[in-house]
């Protein structure tokens, strides 16, 4: 079978524990091959497969040596560590969004959520986020994470304070009007220039699919008219600011840094 699609060597197949529909109805949303019952590191003619098996749906590069499978995680692994043994408004990114200088609920417009996993830190301190992910594969992916970890007791109440959109958050946040979204967050696939550094596997896997957004530029100008209090960047820590107006201040860490645009006061809450 030939696929047509826009995601060349890309397709849908499932374990023997796996979800058959699900993975038949994503065949059929994005156009691509369903494969049916299979072993991913046998397969030879698709180089990527979005493949559900008894822990849910997962992103997996084909073949011998491939790194494992990418899912959104929220119950288990980093995001579970995070949630019982986490920094509080201490994290980076809770200060960078400015979590320490008020105590009222914000609105967080996620733009880039790719997986969730700063979302998912943001709403279990309190905020309300809103999630954009235009890929398609990666908005399947997330909305299967967020499916499963509504089960557990643990982070229902989390998942309550998150929502996810489809479509081009850069629209979204054009239309909206002027200073109408307290926080607007920004993660943007950025490109990699050293071919020899290793990389995650979630980034090995996702540009292999979804590639670098090449519109960073024009996303940040529309989080900038559409924030209230400010706009929060998050990068590479040795990588340029996005081009535009001046980073008010940076937060860094060990690997990745916070370029935060300052707009007006965060309201206090006293």
């Amino acid at each position: 079978m030939v696929s047509t699609s826009d995601f060349p060597g890309l397709a849908t197949a499932h374990s023997p524990l796996g979800d058959s529909v699900q993975a038949q109805a994503l065949a059929e949303l994005l156009s691509i091959p369903f494969l049916g019952i299979v072993k991913p590191k046998q397969i030879r003619d698709f180089s990527t497969l979005l493949f559900s098996d008894d822990q849910g749906l997962c992103l997996q590069l084909t073949g011998k040596g491939a790194p494992g499978p990418v899912r959104a995680e929220f119950v288990s692994g980093k995001a579970g560590y995070r949630r019982e043994h986490g920094g509080g408004t201490g994290q980076l990114i809770a200060k960078a969004v400015g979590l320490q200088k008020t105590r009222e609920s914000i609105d967080v417009v996620d733009a880039t959520a790719g997986l969730g996993q700063d979302a998912f830190v943001l709403a279990s301190l309190g905020c309300r986020v809103r999630m954009f992910e235009r890929s398609p594969i990666v908005h399947a992916l997330l909305s299967d994470g967020l499916a499963r970890a509504s089960l557990n007791a643990a982070c229902a109440d989390i998942l309550q304070n998150m929502t996810l959109e489809s479509g081009d958050s850069r629209e979204w946040l054009a239309g909206c009007e002027p200073g109408s979204v307290d926080v607007v967050y920004l993660d943007p696939m950025f490109p990699h220039r050293d071919k020899s550094a290793l990389v995650k596997k979630e980034m090995q896997v996702f540009r292999q699919v979804v590639g670098d957004d090449a519109d960073s530029a024009g996303l940040l100008e529309a989080a900038l008219s559409a924030a209230r209090y400010r706009v929060v960047v998050k990068r590479p820590r040795k990588a340029e600011s996005l081009p535009g107006p001046a980073v008010t201040t940076k937060i860094e860490g060990k690997s990745s840094r916070y370029d935060v645009y300052a707009l007006k006061a965060l309201p206090s809450g006293d």
